[in-house]
């Protein structure tokens, strides 16, 4: 296995710094971009995220923000959803919006040669949209099929429930993608007036990368951009206060196997044993074949399809999360073996060569996410997102090969609390009340 890591590390050997430097681009009206230039390919991808997503969605009205991104690309302007939509396909640019959980965010991918009139479309989609009401209804049919297809989807009850029982009535135990009422709640004035109120210059990020000048960018910033207010309504959520404990939750569904969820705390973007816990999670349950909980759950005892792990960070929340799938007769001793593996890193923690494994393969392949324009400008608006500095790409490794297996063992003591890893199964487990 050692051998593995260090022939990827190898092939994976592409520094970050590879790529051209970061930007800082600031037009005249106060709009701010990272850019990274490329020039190799005639391609630009811009990425950018408005402070404030789904769980900003006023009681009653959940998925307010959803029908928002879904048909603020269906007509705007002299275009009707037909027209705009022939449009973007005849110029061959990709426009899309997207709601998180925390932001708004949206994207565009063109040539360079189309890149004014596609950031006119954009324009007019941010400043103009139509919310005509076939479209509108149209989309709105589209979300509700697939919020009813999720009330079906175990995995989908689980995290929900997940949530829910987590995260309690704070907006984050809703989940981001709305609900069958909300969406039916939501009418044409509210998208107009979720328009006019949360889109501003002050909460907004932008990444581009692809071929183009800073000069240009400052211009075209200015003009797709500079229209909007100056000031968002307030996007500020409270704190999340987490219940956790370690009870299991059952929710009787009649399929042959089970899906499992579990939570516990997890840790800050900016704390400062931020990186430690990454390793952890990495050896714990986030490196795939390589983690502990694929080997001792799935590779020598059989009793899973599928597990792993992952760090949550959302702006007031952080969560360690857990899942799995299994047959219903193995649930309960699948949860068993989570639980003490969770309880064996904190006693006994891990060796250096597993730590030393870990960061080859966390550093070698970290210049894979460069692999295309539109996935550096996604970085580069994610990296303001999450108030990361500028100099990020090129400091990521080392502080990643600064972790010492002292930290990560430390990290495991006061981090990992196998006493609140909380549980909800959907299925019909064996052994277990439902």
């Amino acid at each position: 296995m050692r051998l593995l890591f260090l022939i990827l590390g190898f092939l994976f050997s592409l520094p970050a710094h590879a790529l051209a430097p970061v930007q800082e681009v600031k037009s005249s009206s106060g709009v701010t971009a990272w850019l990274i230039e490329d020039h190799t390919n005639p391609i630009v991808s811009l990425h950018f995220s408005f402070r404030g997503g789904a769980a900003l969605d006023p009681v009653g009205k959940e998925g307010l923000a959803r029908l928002a991104s879904a048909t603020m690309d269906e007509g705007a302007g002299k275009w009707d959803s037909q027209a705009f939509q022939s449009r973007l396909e005849a110029l061959s640019i990709t426009l899309r919006f997207e709601a998180g959980m925390d932001n708004f965010n949206g994207r565009v991918l063109t040539l360079r040669e189309n890149m004014d009139a596609a950031m006119d479309m954009l324009k007019t989609a941010l400043m103009h949209p139509r919310f005509d009401g076939e479209p509108v209804e149209r989309m709105r049919s589209q979300i509700l099929a697939d919020l009813r297809q999720r009330q079906e989807d175990p995995a989908t009850l689980g995290t929900l429930a997940l949530y829910k029982s987590v995260l309690g009535f704070h907006p984050y135990g809703r989940g981001s993608k709305g609900t069958i009422t909300g969406i039916q709640n939501v009418s044409r004035e509210d998208l107009a007036h979720f328009v006019k109120t949360r889109l501003g210059k002050d909460n907004l990020v932008i990444g581009v990368s692809g071929d183009i000048t800073a000069q240009a960018l400052q211009k075209l910033l200015d003009e797709t951009f500079g229209s909007l207010p100056d000031k968002a309504a307030a996007w500020q959520l409270p704190e999340a206060s987490l219940t956790l404990n370690k009870k299991t939750q059952v929710i009787s569904k009649p399929i042959p196997q089970s899906s499992i969820m579990m939570v516990q705390g997890g840790i800050d973007r900016h704390h400062e044993d931020f990186y430690p816990a990454y390793v952890l999670n990495y050896m714990l349950g986030g490196g795939g074949f390589a983690s502990r909980l694929y080997e001792e759950v799935r590779e020598k005892r059989g009793l899973v399809y599928s597990v792993y792990s992952y760090l949550v960070n959302y702006d007031k929340a952080a969560l360690w999360l857990v899942g799995a799938g299994t047959q219903n007769a193995r649930v309960k001793e699948t949860l068993g073996v989570v639980r003490e593996e969770w309880q064996k890193a904190l006693e006994s923690g891990f060796s250096a060569e597993e730590v030393a494994d870990a960061k080859t393969y966390l550093t070698g392949s970290f210049p894979l996410r460069f692999k295309s324009s539109d996935r550096i400008a996604s970085i580069l608006a994610g990296m303001q997102r999450d108030r990361l500095p500028i100099d990020f790409l090129e400091t990521r490794n080392q502080q990643v090969e600064a972790v010492s297996v002292e930290d990560v063992n430390r990290v495991a003591k006061s981090l990992l609390t196998p006493d609140k890893l909380k549980a909800v199964v959907v299925g019909q487990p064996e052994g277990l009340p439902f």
